[in-house]
């Protein structure tokens, strides 16, 4: 690059020198906690949902709160904190103290839920402040470093979030079979081994996402005149509608990816809220005899008839629940356990039962012996199924952080196009897989697969748009791509539970192979994205040189 004889007269570009390998390890250290709150929420979200008496019809809806708020935090942080600038705290740290300090408080009070209606509402809260502090971790890759490190940049936060996620996971296991802290607890409460976990998330979140916070600074505007002048002409209310305009003024190279973004996805939030439920009901022994099923039937008609006058509550109430109420609000979830059982497996003798019908009917009394080891069984393989998925979890997110290191070397090798395709391709056959699994430690396997493609999703997505935006758009155009992750969550929340009960007959491990498919068909469409960045370029660049090299891609997009 040397002597390319390219001139920059560009006000929003600098010559950026590159980083230490320390510099890069300090500005992503604080993902590893970020990756704590999002990895307790994906793991153990759903079981708590479920332990509160949601059905699983009612679990993508329950759901949709985590890309709702995405959708509505991230473009407006990301184009917020363009135009933010302290001269101790730099542009994007403000943002990252902010999320931090409200994601550790959510994630204090998460298992402390004592309804469904409060843990949805923390899971809005908790979701939306994670939200604050992530967005600008990606700008800040694009802010600091030249573009011959920017693929390095992303996969060293896919490290960190793969390590994150691997110790995240673990929590409830480790809590349980290492310091013997229990994972059962009576029906409609949250397993202590559940809510240490969230502790602990909590702390590790903030206390790491601070430590980026000291150690790195960050570069002040180019122009500190021309910078002032766009945050005095810009408003609050212009600032919002312009971070939902972004959409309509995308770079080609985002377009290409967007469609990309919404297939995979998809996936990923079928697995998100599939798993727990497709997991310990299709591989666990969930099972009671027609005999048992139909003396659990029986107590609940009893008990629904005895209490039909009760007055019902609206799931919005936020009055005083009442005795009576929750009696009435229980057996309501309960009937939608059996009515869904009824439509499902009408043709099968033995019954594949929920943990809250198990749960009733040892609460209710009125059993044998033998039968109040058979529910006392369907409870324990519950929640030994959902603690074995969290390992699984972690295996993924631990092949994500290894393979990190891998992904600059292979997008090196071929390109970033081709690295990408090829890991969703892999990823996709490991969801797909889950439906032919019949012994739990398959599963690990099935979940190192996906692994490889989570690692990619954090990184090359991210690296492909950085080099086709401009440095002063940065957070926005950042935000603005969040819309084609939530996007095709929210269809996921919206539309999954339909497709599970009539495409797949109540079987959600359906659901996660409909993901896979979709994943391997958005690794497809990743060939045809318009990489310009994606020149191999020598790690011996001078800032100057990054500096024209950079400068050409702007000339190459004068529109962005």
């Amino acid at each position: 690059m040397a002597g390319s004889g390219v001139t920059i007269d560009n006000p929003n570009m600098r010559a950026k020198p590159r980083l230490s390998f320390w510099q890069i390890w300090n500005m992503s250290f604080g993902f590893l906690g970020i990756q704590f709150g999002f990895e307790l929420q994906n793991s153990n979200v759903s079981r708590i949902f479920e332990t509160l008496g949601a059905n699983k019809d009612d679990l993508p809806l329950l759901w949709i709160a985590a890309p709702l708020t995405g959708l509505l935090v991230q473009p407006i942080i990301g184009y917020f904190s363009d135009r933010t600038w302290h001269p101790t705290w730099g542009r994007r740290r403000p943002f990252f103290f902010v999320g931090a300090l409200l994601a550790t408080l959510a994630l204090f009070f998460m298992p402390n839920s004592g309804s469904l209606l409060v843990a949805a509402s923390m899971l809005w809260i908790m979701d939306a402040s994670i939200n604050i502090s992530m967005e600008p971790f990606r700008a800040f890759v694009g802010d600091l470093l030249p573009a011959n490190q920017r693929t390095t940049g992303f996969a060293t936060q896919s490290f960190f979030i793969g390590v994150g996620s691997v110790i995240a996971a673990c929590l409830p296991w480790l809590f349980t079979n290492v310091f013997n802290i229990a994972n059962t607890a009576p029906q409609g409460v949250i397993p202590p081994s559940v809510k240490y976990a969230f502790y602990l998330g909590g702390a590790a979140l903030f206390l790491t996402v601070m430590y980026t916070v000291f150690t790195t600074r960050e570069y002040p505007p180019v122009d500190m005149a021309e910078f002032e002048r766009e945050k005095k002409e810009g408003s609050m209310f212009g600032g919002i509608t312009a971070s939902f305009m972004g959409i309509f003024n995308m770079p080609k190279s985002m377009s290409q990816l967007a469609v990309v973004q919404l297939f995979t996805w998809f996936a990923l939030f079928a697995m998100w809220i599939y798993s727990t439920n497709a997991v310990t009901s299709n591989i666990y022994n969930m099972r009671v005899s027609g005999n048992l099923y139909q003396k659990i039937v029986q107590q609940v008609n009893q008990a629904s008839a005895a209490v039909k006058d009760a007055p019902s509550k609206s799931f919005f109430d936020l009055s005083q629940t009442t005795e009576a109420e929750k009696k009435v609000k229980e057996l309501g979830a309960l009937r939608a356990d059996i009515a869904d059982i009824a439509a499902h497996q009408a043709g099968t003798t033995d019954k594949v039962i929920t943990t809250n019908l198990a749960g009733y009917a040892l609460k209710n009394g009125q059993l044998a012996p033998a039968e109040s080891a058979d529910l006392k069984r369907v409870q324990q393989q519950y929640n030994d199924g959902a603690d074995w998925l969290g390992i699984c979890s972690s295996v993924r997110n631990g092949v994500a952080a290894i393979f990190a290191f891998l992904l600059p070397v292979l997008a090196r090798r071929t390109s970033r196009r081709f690295t990408h395709m090829l890991c969703l391709v892999v990823g996709g056959l490991g969801l797909i897989s889950l439906s032919l699994v019949h012994d739990p430690r398959l599963l690990l396997g099935s979940m190192a697969l996906v692994g490889i493609a989570w690692a990619s999703i954090l990184s090359m997505p991210y690296a492909m748009l950085a080099g086709a935006l401009p440095a002063n758009k940065m957070g926005y155009y950042m935000g603005v791509f969040n819309f084609f992750i939530v996007t095709p969550q929210i269809i996921a929340s919206v539309g999954l539970g339909f497709l599970t009960n009539h495409l797949f007959n109540g079987n959600t491990m359906g659901a996660l192979v409909l993901g896979g498919a979709g994943m391997i068909l958005g690794g497809l469409l990743t060939l045809r994205v318009q990489d310009t960045d994606d020149i191999r370029l020598p790690n011996n660049l001078t800032p100057a040189e990054n500096l024209a090299y950079e400068g050409s891609l702007a000339d190459a997009n004068p529109n962005v």
